[in-house]
Formats: C-alpha cells, sequence, structure tokens
C-alpha cells in the first residue's frame, strides 16, 4: 500500500485486528520511507446490487449516500464511532444477505428505518421524516405515537 504522506510503495504493517463483528480487518500501518503511521481497513469486496430509484431509473449503489443520510439522522445523538460503524456495517450485510441483483430504494430505506429505530428513536423519527415525507406536525405525532405503543427496550441511563 502506498504512504498517504509521501507516497512511496515501502509500507508495512504493524498489527491487524478484527474489527466490530469480524467482517473487518483493521491494519496499522508505518511507512519506511518517511516512518509516517496510519490505518487502513480491509473488507471483503462483495458486490452490492444497483438500485431502481422510485422513478424507474437504475444506478449503481452508493454506501457513502447512505451513510451521509444516516449521520445527518443521527447528528448530535449520543452514538459513537464505532456503534455508527456497526449499524452502518448491519445495513449493508441485511442488503447482501438479499442475494439480489438490484434493490428498490425504498427497501433500502426501509432497512435503514429499522436499524435505525434499533438504536435511536430521535435518529429513527428524523430519517423517517425526510424519507416518508411529513407534511406537517400530525405526521411526527403519529410517528412517535406508534413508537410509544411498541415494546419499549431498557434504555441506557444517562450519566450526568
Amino acid at each position: 500500500m502506498y504512504c498517504p504522506f509521501c507516497q512511496a510503495e515501502d509500507t508495512k504493517v504493524i498489527d491487524s485486528r478484527l474489527v466490530t463483528d469480524g467482517s473487518q480487518i483493521r491494519r496499522r500501518r508505518s511507512c519506511e520511507v518517511c516512518h509516517s503511521r496510519f490505518t487502513t481497513f480491509e473488507t471483503p469486496d462483495l458486490a452490492l446490487p444497483r438500485v431502481i430509484k422510485s422513478n424507474g431509473e437504475r444506478q449503481p449503489f452508493n454506501g457513502s449516500k447512505l451513510k451521509k443520510g444516516m449521520l445527518r439522522a443521527l447528528e448530535k445523538r449520543p452514538l459513537s464511532i464505532e456503534e455508527i460503524d456497526i449499524v452502518f456495517g448491519k445495513i449493508l450485510k441485511e442488503i447482501r444477505v438479499r442475494g439480489v441483483r438490484e434493490i428498490k430504494s425504498i427497501e433500502i430505506g426501509e432497512i435503514m428505518m429499522n436499524a435505525l429505530k434499533e438504536v435511536d428513536t430521535v435518529a429513527y423519527v428524523r430519517f423517517a421524516s425526510v424519507y416518508r415525507d411529513f407534511q406537517d406536525i400530525k405526521d411526527f405525532s403519529e410517528e412517535i405515537s406508534s413508537l410509544s405503543k411498541e415494546k419499549p427496550k431498557s434504555k441506557k441511563s444517562k450519566k450526568r
């Protein structure tokens, strides 16, 4: 791997560890030329399906676009970067596990909403408000009421 600092070809792996659920390897590297250190992540290159948009257009899957939407919903929420990466990995895994060559964007949105609902209901409502195009406060109220009716999960205690 090329050094991101000096572009030298000679880098060596100092440490390798499994990350999250074992689907990724974190490698700590050192440049033999400039002695800078950096981290890389290795994941299997599994093909993701093409996305069928609501207008029928087909596009290649864009993970960065999906993650951007997820990060916007989780903005200023109490999840660590590691927790966010785990949730994002689960979303990608669920999409891959379906084993389809094409997937509708609406299905991806539902997968995202289900994942957000499990980790942060505020982020879920934020995402749902854009995804389902809430028009007024009544739409928010109905969604929150439906969340309240679901079985409450154990909550982490907040430190003050």
